[in-house]
């Protein structure tokens, strides 16, 4: 049996998972974790006003660029594999066949554990959207029926990550992590998303923020772990232990 650990974050857009996951992506890989991304768009009509605004700006220039971002971005966090899917944004579909992809990538990675987006987003569908379709192909990718022979999945764990307007996404954050020891390399992606500059600064100051509530949550003054940036998660299926810490 494998030891191999992995872990895989599915991304509605090209950015999306570096803003609010690549603490975690850096954290695991760190640990010795394969970390595969699916970006499932890049975003392009969407996310990219920046690039909209230059002269001569047409659908493939922009789908290029942003790809390049993402593709950096992954490197700067060690990703150790993306995977972009192109399938258009606003709005963001998938198809029967296009579902069976993605569930051929949840059993070809086996993951730990998956991340995806808030399953309620009122200003951005596609990030709903896109955590409905992570968990029914990790419904798919565990039955036996489908594709007979093929390994099927366990039970990885679905950690939501933070959206962008978290007052008004009804996401209850239940895990933090720390991500001071990676930041850098967190800060080192963010700024690789030449296409959404204004989001460089709010995503810091939400690592710095959750730092504050890891500090709290971990001990706080009676001696918690001193966390400067962190990241915080809504695990979305029950969590089975030997012990209550």
């Amino acid at each position: 049996m494998s030891d191999k650990k992995t872990a895989l974050v599915i991304s509605a857009h090209a950015a999306d998972f570096v803003w609010r996951a690549g603490g975690a992506i850096a954290q695991h890989q760190a640990k010795g974790y394969e970390v595969t991304v699916v970006c499932l768009s890049f975003g392009e009509r969407g996310e990219s006003a920046k690039l909209w605004k230059q002269e001569g700006m047409t659908l493939e220039k922009v789908k290029v660029a942003r790809r390049i971002e993402a593709e950096n971005a992954a490197a700067a966090l060690d990703v150790h594999d993306i995977l972009f899917f192109d399938l258009g944004d606003y709005p963001l579909v998938l198809e029967r066949d296009d579902k069976y992809r993605l569930v051929d990538v949840i059993r070809a990675v086996q993951p730990n554990f998956m991340m995806s987006h808030s399953q309620y987003d009122p200003y951005n569908t596609d990030h709903m959207y896109t955590t409905d379709v992570a968990m029914e192909c990790r419904m798919i990718a565990q039955a036996w029926g489908h594709n007979p022979g093929e390994k099927v999945l366990g039970a990885p764990q679905l950690y939501l990550f933070e959206p962008h307007q978290t007052e008004q996404m009804g996401w209850k954050p239940n895990v933090f992590m720390d991500i001071t020891d990676v930041w850098d390399k967190k800060r080192a992606a963010i700024e690789c998303m030449q296409g959404q500059q204004h989001l460089w600064d709010f995503y810091t100051n939400v690592a710095e923020n959750r730092g504050n509530h890891f500090r709290r949550n971990s001990g706080g003054q009676a001696g918690g772990t001193p966390s400067r940036y962190a990241e915080g998660f809504q695990a979305i299926y029950p969590i089975c232990v030997d012990e209550l810490a």
